[in-house]
């Protein structure tokens, strides 16, 4: 079955600049700088950078999420895609997975510096959280810098229900492609590839998105390690 590829517009990008939301996105930006000197968030600081491949990268994929979904976000990091997403989708509830403690730390920080609401922060690995009460309770799963795409998969599926579907912000196709058997192995049918362009050349960019059409198997997934070490090929 021949993958969609289709190229979409990003919105947001008036409200990050000198909309209704600028005040939430640079309150953001600064707590985002300054719990990054203690933490090391992230290596991305200067003004532009952030709001352009932070921010706007984050915001790319917002048409694709259906509204009032419950999102799991897979390594939450410094909460990208997921909190651009609630600063510009109210109504989007996140539980946000994320193994380090002090970026969970910064999470809930965030979280009630900038008052949102419908977001909870696990401090936990991804393959823990799958086997256990939020196996197959979400809309979407998403992900952002976390791992190759059949890796990725693994983390991301079994937190999705039937019907619902998993969002993963990638640098290119060839890795979706690479995942191919991964998805089909764990329930899923890759749906296509979303590609956008970041303004001022900051890059390009794609969203690969797949549909969960049947429950993933119990042994997945492995965990230990086994998502890297021996990924599905």
């Amino acid at each position: 079955m021949r993958m969609k590829r289709e190229q979409i517009r990003i919105n947001g990008y008036y409200d990050l600049i000198n909309g209704d939301f600028k005040d939430k996105f640079i309150q953001f930006r600064e707590l985002l700088i300054s719990y990054n000197q203690r933490y090391n968030l992230t290596a991305i600081t200067e003004e532009k950078e952030v709001i352009y491949k932070h921010f706007l990268d984050s915001l790319a994929g917002e048409s694709l999420f259906p509204k009032g979904a419950k999102v799991a976000e897979i390594g939450s990091g410094a909460g990208f895609p997921s909190i651009p997403l609630k600063i510009y989708r109210d109504d989007l509830q996140f539980t946000l997975f994320e193994s380090t403690g002090k970026k969970c730390e910064f999470l809930k920080t965030a979280v009630r510096e900038l008052g949102l609401n419908n977001v909870t922060v696990e401090n936990m690995r991804a393959e823990d959280g799958a086997k256990g009460k939020y196996r197959e309770q979400f809309d979407v799963s998403c992900a952002r810098a976390v791992a190759r795409m059949n890796t990725l998969t693994e983390y991301c599926l079994p937190f999705v229900r039937v019907g619902g579907k998993m969002i993963a912000y990638k640098g290119n196709e060839e890795e979706v492609e690479e995942a191919r058997n991964a998805v089909k192995l764990l329930g899923g049918a890759i749906e296509g590839c979303y590609s956008y362009e970041l303004p001022e050349n900051y890059g390009s960019r794609v969203l690969a998105v797949v549909n969960k059409i049947k429950e993933t198997p119990a042994k997945y997934p492995r965990g230990n390690g086994k998502e890297r070490s021996k990924p599905i090929l």
